[in-house]
């Protein structure tokens, strides 16, 4: 015995470019600050080097030198300026 079972079509999916526009901006809104907290830590170890500040947190392992943290400085602002224009390419959606 064969059973079939028929279902009702739902809603489509519609297949839009830029559905992520809000969250991208939201995710470089992020970045920024993040970015300035890595650079802060850059600055705080170079400054710890020189003995003009108390001992960096981080001790031992990568995160120890501040070549480390302006890479990731770099980077975060690199890919907040991305998203950035990503989000401000088009239209965000319903808003507009």
């Amino acid at each position: 015995m064969i059973l079939k079972i028929r279902l009702r079509r739902g809603v489509r999916i519609e297949r839009r470019r830029g559905k992520n526009r809000r969250l991208a901006l939201a995710a470089s809104g992020l970045m920024v600050p993040a970015a300035l907290m890595a650079f802060i830590l850059a600055c705080w170890r170079i400054a710890a080097d020189m003995s003009y500040a108390s001992q960096f947190a981080i001790e031992e392992g990568i995160f120890s030198h501040w070549h480390v943290w302006v890479a990731i400085t770099g980077a975060l602002v690199f890919l907040a300026i991305r998203l950035n224009r990503y989000a401000k390419s088009g239209p965000l959606g319903d808003s507009e």
